[in-house]
């Protein structure tokens, strides 16, 4: 099967996507990876999804990628004696440890490093930022507030600190739990919440032992400062608008999104942009303009994948809506002018000889006859470097490792073939025409790219660049001469 765009789909799975039948058909429609949310369902559910997707793999033939994102600490208020309360703006109220139920005056709080890390003129956000207050006075078991923005404070509800980095670990002992649980069952990658420093990474990369890539979700302000550090020990990174527009003015996403992207591009590692993407669609078969309008931007901005939360997890329409994303993302690479921003946002970067080979193989198909760029890879490395060209052609990432495909997945412009182990560049040749033709890339009056290192099968090794005719009888004469 071949996917006619290059930017890549997630589809979350849930109550609405659980089946072999809607998982499949969420396949067909378009999604490339599957994201298990660990915030819900049991672990047993999770294995059932996974080794359905695992089924589905198997009868297409294509590598597919399975993502499961962590839930992170989550910082919640007590539960209240009446089960909510009226704050108004200008009211006083309290947040401490105390274990009794609230009222309309205080409410526990159990989280004694919020306190640790709040000083005064902090400001404290309950209900996704929808009620609002300013800490006046604050210790190592409370906090007095004036409510600035008010609203109905009720049992559980979600607490968010922007202003201060906390130090909370970004893997609370449920989050360890479902990470060695995930690694084991072999998912792909690893959806790192709460993160908010670059040890926050290296913690849960040492805990995953290279059996998952590691991806990190921006959706702190402390992790927007400290991108760059993080952006160099993950593996890859979503932008999480969710928590982001609540913990930042709402108007400051777009341009972080935008800048976060084009670093992540530069770095040569993938980006997801996710959160509320086709929010009505949860409930509606047809997105608003304004969504249709967010997606799009997204992929004009060079973004690797885009991402489904609850419209595909538990949503009315699933279907509908990653075809809805498969369409928009036609619709725009199809645009004049989609492919000037793409090339307009591309840096120089010739450090290395696998930067050099990369970008030889960009430049000779965009001036050249060529169908395709066929990658020959070990790690994936080189995979990331092509796809960070953002090249005109089509991408067929080829390995005799199924797990570093089901992570390429992720990467812009891919298409994943599982090769035997090879031998010789010949070898090499033969597979990745052969692919180019198979596929539907190509026919045999075309001509590919392919990209290797020699020795094989050795990782960094990218050395070597051929452009070879789709016809086998040119290569083995070309053999001969």
């Amino acid at each position: 099967m071949r996917r006619h765009r290059n930017v890549k789909i997630v589809a979350t799975l849930g109550p609405a996507s659980s089946s072999k039948e809607m998982i499949s058909a969420l396949f067909e429609a378009g999604a490339d990876v599957f994201r298990l949310n660990m915030s819900h369902g049991s672990h047993e559910d999770h294995r059932e999804r996974y080794e359905i997707i695992r089924q589905i793999e198997a009868e297409a033939g294509r590598p597919i990628a399975i993502l499961a994102d962590l839930q992170g600490p989550k910082l919640r208020v007590g539960k209240f004696a009446d089960g909510a309360h009226d704050l108004a703006p200008g009211d006083r109220f309290r947040f401490d440890l105390d274990a009794a139920e609230g009222n309309g005056e205080r409410v526990q709080l159990p989280h004694p490093e919020i306190f640790a890390a709040l000083i005064e003129g902090s400001e404290l956000l309950v209900n996704d930022g929808k009620i609002r207050l300013r800490v006046d006075e604050c210790g190592a078991d409370f906090a007095n507030c004036t409510v600035t923005v008010g609203g109905t404070i009720s049992d559980r509800k979600g607490v968010n600190v922007p202003d201060v980095v906390l130090p909370l670990a970004a893997l609370s002992d449920k989050d360890r739990a479902d990470l060695e649980f995930a690694c084991e069952l072999g998912v792909d990658w690893l959806a790192l919440s709460f993160v908010q420093r670059a040890e926050d990474v290296e913690e849960a990369k040492s805990l995953a032992k290279g059996r998952a890539a590691v991806l990190s979700k921006i959706e702190k302000p402390a992790a927007v400062r400290a991108f760059e550090e993080i952006l160099e020990a993950s593996d890859g990174i979503m932008v999480a608008r969710g928590d982001l527009g609540v913990e930042l003015p709402v108007h400051s996403v777009p341009p972080i999104q935008k800048r976060l992207v084009r670093q992540c591009r530069a770095a040569a590692k993938p980006v997801i942009v996710a959160t509320q993407m086709l929010e009505s669609m949860i409930e509606s078969p047809m997105p608003t303009r304004a969504e249709v309008s967010d997606v799009a931007n997204a992929i004009y901005e060079g973004t690797d994948a885009v991402m489904l939360s609850a419209e595909s997890a538990a949503g009315d329409f699933p279907i509908e809506a990653v075809r809805t994303m498969d369409s928009v993302a036609r619709s725009v690479e199809a645009d004049p002018n989609y492919r000037s921003i793409i090339d307009a946002a591309r840096r120089a970067s010739l450090s290395t000889v696998p930067d050099a080979i990369v970008t030889a193989a960009r430049e000779i198909a965009e001036t050249t006859d060529v169908a395709a760029i066929c990658v020959f890879t070990q790690s994936g490395k080189t995979v990331s470097l092509v796809g960070r060209e953002r090249p005109r052609v089509p991408i067929l990432a080829m390995s005799p490792i199924e797990s570093v495909l089901r992570r390429m997945c992720l990467t812009w412009g891919t298409h994943c073939v599982v090769t035997g182990r090879l031998s010789r560049f010949k070898e090499a040749v033969v597979n990745a025409t052969r692919a180019a033709r198979d596929y539907g890339f190509a026919d045999e009056t075309r001509q590919v790219v392919v990209v290797a290192g020699v020795p094989f099968n050795v990782a960094g090794s990218t050395n070597i660049l051929r452009i070879a005719p789709c016809d086998e009888r040119l290569i083995y004469a070309s053999e001969l001469e």
